[in-house]
């Protein structure tokens, strides 16, 4: 950070919107509280032919341009431990009947594929969400870890809203911004109502531009991806609109760079670390995306459960759409 860049609080303030306290000081749902009995009814209400769409890209692809990744991270290693070749030579188990089998392992980052982010993920000043301390994070995620969304499960009325389509887009440039108002103007278009506690899937081809590209030199030279970015007034537009949880097919959900202040990744402060939005990123959606478009429906259920991986910070998902 320059001596000239602000710091998180300076950009969303001593006073920003908060969730904190809402569902009580031991609370490490936040948002997801909103998903109750009636969403998940309010979700079925929008399934109208059956149609399933998993959300998940896939993950330890080897072909070129492999799996897109936050910078720093790397994809999953998987290696087979047992294979045919292991009944090659002497000394193979040997089971009644003759059995062989296959077995394999894996070496993954947790969020190095369609991910869902711990609430206590991100966080300024020593806090986390809800008020915990930052130190809860040493060595394990104590607290606001990937494990109750997990147990959870998050289910409800999902939207997708096709910025890039609205846009007359394959895929949104690197940096270009959008923000409420803007959704609102596509789900207009789109003729769909964005609602309290829906789900907000939000598409800017940017997973498209990944595969088509098929040149990680370039994705990442100079990266700074598109999308959501940073204003008070959007901030109040989640926390009014009761936004449970934000899905995009990006790496990380937002502007990589806030344009104004240059301050990196504000909303995953505003939105996750101090309302409780739950962030799902890296989502496939132009299989999604072409079907609402084909026949005019937006709205769907919504149904994604994050691996349960103790005191983690994220975990792999294969969040599923039912039209």
């Amino acid at each position: 950070m320059s001596d000239s860049t602000p710091s998180m609080r300076e950009v969303l303030g001593d006073d920003a919107p908060s969730n904190w306290g809402k569902w009580g000081p031991d609370d490490e749902l936040g948002c997801l509280n909103y998903l109750d009995a009636g969403e998940v009814l309010r979700g079925v209400q929008h399934v109208r032919s059956g149609e399933v769409f998993t959300l998940q890209i896939h993950m330890g692809r080897t072909e070129s341009p492999g799996d897109p990744l936050w910078p720093g991270r790397e994809g999953i290693k998987r290696q087979n431990v047992m294979d045919e070749g292991t009944w090659d030579g002497d000394g193979a188990p040997q089971f009644p009947g003759g059995l062989h089998y296959a077995d394999d392992t894996a070496l993954i980052f947790l969020q190095g594929s369609t991910q869902y982010d711990a609430l206590g993920h991100v966080w300024y000043d020593g806090k986390l969400w809800n008020g915990y301390d930052a130190r809860s994070t040493v060595e394990k995620m104590d607290k606001a870890s990937v494990l109750p969304i997990a147990e959870k499960g998050v289910v409800g009325r999902g939207v997708l809203i096709d910025i890039a389509r609205h846009r007359g887009k394959e895929y949104l440039a690197k940096g270009e911004t959008f923000d409420h108002t803007d959704l609102e103007a596509a789900a207009r278009a789109q003729g769909v109502t964005i609602e309290p506690h829906d789900v907000l899937v939000i598409r800017t081809g940017w997973m498209k531009y990944w595969y088509e590209l098929d040149d990680p030199e370039t994705f990442y030279t100079d990266f700074k991806e598109p999308g959501l970015t940073y204003s008070r007034e959007l901030v109040e537009w989640f926390q009014r609109m009761e936004v449970p949880n934000l899905v995009t097919d990006t790496i990380a959900n937002e502007v990589t760079t806030e344009p104004h202040s240059g301050v990196a990744l504000p909303l995953h402060c505003a939105l996750m670390r101090n309302l409780g939005v739950a962030l799902t990123e890296i989502a496939w959606l132009d299989d999604l995306a072409d079907a609402c478009a084909a026949d005019g429906r937006w709205s769907f259920l919504y149904a994604a459960a994050p691996l349960k991986v103790v005191n983690g910070t994220g975990a792999p998902v294969n969040p599923i759409v039912i039209r």
